[in-house]
């Protein structure tokens, strides 16, 4: 009896704790971002990585100033680039 009487009490046990965490009301999922709002975390981004690569090629300790001209407008060829792909989508 005292086996049954435990298997008993630990299947109620599992079984109310499994019905318990089942109960639990899940939060709703965050709402989706419009395409705008995208858009506009994608330019965010490109601004500040377009910023801090700037500052590492101006302030690059062993680049010639041909270096860092030939550098900067590689940056900004491809930064004009990456906006216009973004304005497009927009």
């Amino acid at each position: 009896m005292s086996i049954m009487k435990k298997l008993l009490i630990s299947t109620l046990l599992v079984f109310g704790l499994s019905m318990n965490v089942f109960g639990q009301k899940h939060p709703p999922a965050p709402p989706h971002p419009s395409k705008n709002e995208l858009v506009s975390l994608k330019m965010k981004e490109l601004d500040k990585k377009y910023n801090t690569e700037k500052k590492l090629i101006l302030n690059h300790p062993l680049a010639t100033k041909q270096m860092k001209r030939d550098q900067m407008k590689a940056l900004n060829k491809r930064y004009q680039t990456e906006k216009r792909l973004l304005k497009q989508v927009k």
